[in-house]
């Protein structure tokens, strides 16, 4: 047997998909595939396999699946996605139920039904063929992750049965399989998901039944409490994504398409408010000089979950990039979170606007050190998520989620110049950026945030005692 298994990761989003098969049969499967699809050709020309056979684990939230947009470029292959506990959808597709076998070579992949995170959730088992029925290691989706496992909470009133669901699956399932065994989730660090999700993209059995903190619960009441109470904000963009690769997502055939516009164009294209201004710049070059009026939503792979978020995909983008040849790039960000309509680009970036004469805003930049020695004369405020401000936050700071800084803005004076940090300052610049957009005149962003604060060894309020993370 020649194995092929490839972990594909997808940053920002957080997101593992997989092709999996044998070389000597010549044939593959890709599991759980984003939309921004070449990435999945260009490694089975390289392992010289045909994909034939396209897994989705469940219907995602978190992103678009690139199911349909594959199954299209490779024009024969098929999709499999998981009819059980009653789940159906808008496109063509094969049905998966429990226990359904597939072969490719001496690799046998067997469905496994585990429900929790959805009611449909379908894991894949792998094993060689000579010992079909002792798999080495499971695809496990979102239903198990590495210290962690998949929110029980998105599916609204199915939340109580959907808990019931996955705690039967942790135990029932994965508790009884080998410590050996091998578990390769759909997700790592970062993704919402789940809890705290842990750093390393693989695990054992073994590993995570020590360790695992989800596992540690044979009562159910106790469980679904730690369940519930450590999954993180649920994202807007979510219940989106649920209903749209249900229906199943629009077939591109190529990455969206966007015109260059140079900046009288540009400029005319904003006056009449034909997109929303998109700065994807980095935070520095946003802050020294920007088109009045834009959101700073940094061009890293970041960008996918905050346009989730904060950004309407019927409207159309007018997109500002560090580099004109970074556009393709900065498209797939977009894409994988749904967003398909752009009104174009400005062609030359900030420097062929600076060069037309046409008015630029700049944003406050603040050092820690400066933040510190303000003291009380400025409005500190916290837009990072309410896990990391309970892990301790800069003293006398104010938290507003950055998802939620527009609705509670009014609650903030205009007065009094206000200093924005988050963990790094790529959320600070485009909570201040929005302050701006909200009427703020002194805002400043803090770069380097909290990790420079925690460096510069500057006191911390709301620490928790060693120990007692979690609980």
């Amino acid at each position: 047997m020649a194995l092929i298994f490839e972990r594909i990761q997808t940053e920002g989003i957080a997101e593992l998909s997989y092709l999996i098969g044998d070389d000597s049969a010549g044939v593959a499967a890709v599991v759980d595939p984003t939309p921004d699809v070449e990435k999945y050709l260009t490694l089975a020309r390289k392992k010289t396999v045909s994909i034939t056979h396209i897994f989705e684990t469940h219907i995602h939230a978190d992103l678009v699946s690139g199911s349909r947009e594959l199954c299209a470029r490779l024009g024969s292959a098929r999709i499999f996605v998981s009819h059980e506990g009653g789940a159906r959808y808008g496109f063509t597709n094969e049905a998966v139920n429990d226990g359904d076998r597939f072969e490719f070579g001496s690799l046998v992949v067997t469905a496994k039904h585990t429900p929790g995170h959805t009611p449909e959730h379908m894991s894949y088992a792998l094993a060689e063929k000579e010992h079909a029925e002792t798999p080495w290691g499971v695809l496990t989706g979102d239903s198990l992750f590495v210290n962690s496992a998949g929110r029980p909470d998105l599916m609204g009133g199915q939340t109580d049965k959907l808990a019931e669901q996955l705690f039967h699956t942790l135990r029932d399932y994965y508790l009884t399989l080998p410590d050996g065994v091998m578990i390769y989730p759909a997700h790592g660090a970062g993704s919402p998901c789940g809890a705290d999700i842990g750093e390393r993209l693989e695990s054992s059995i073994g590993y995570e039944r020590k360790f695992n903190q989800f596992l540690q619960y044979p009562d159910f009441d106790d469980f679904k409490d730690y369940a519930l109470r450590t999954a993180p904000p649920i994202p807007t963009y979510y219940p989106r994504m649920k209903k749209l690769n249900a229906k199943g997502p629009v077939i591109l055939g190529n990455l969206p398409r966007i015109p260059a516009l140079p900046p009288k164009t540009f400029k005319q294209a904003i006056d009449e408010k034909t997109g929303v201004l998109i700065d994807t710049r980095k935070m520095l070059a946003f802050g020294g000089g920007h088109i009045a009026g834009a959101l700073n939503i940094g061009g890293s792979p970041m960008l996918s979950i905050w346009a989730g978020w904060l950004l309407d995909p019927e409207e159309p983008l007018l997109l500002v990039l560090d580099e004109d040849e970074g556009i393709e790039q900065v498209l797939k960000l977009f894409l994988r979170t749904g967003y398909t309509r752009f009104a174009g680009y400005l062609a030359g970036g900030m420097k062929a606007w600076d060069n037309a004469g046409f008015e630029l805003a700049e944003l406050g930049e603040m050092t820690v050190h400066e933040v510190r020695a303000a003291k009380g004369r400025l409005q500190v405020i916290d837009v990072r998520a309410p896990s990391e401000w309970e892990e301790g936050h800069v003293p006398g700071a104010e938290h507003i989620f950055l998802p939620e800084l527009r609705q509670k803005a009014g609650k903030l004076s205009k007065r009094k110049p206000i200093a924005v940090y988050c963990d790094s300052g790529y959320r600070a610049s485009l909570a201040a950026s929005i302050l701006k957009q909200e009427g703020f005149e002194n805002v400043s962003n803090v770069p380097g945030s909290w990790q420079a604060w925690k460096k510069a060894k500057f006191p911390i309020e709301g620490k928790k005692p060693e120990g007692k993370r979690g609980k």
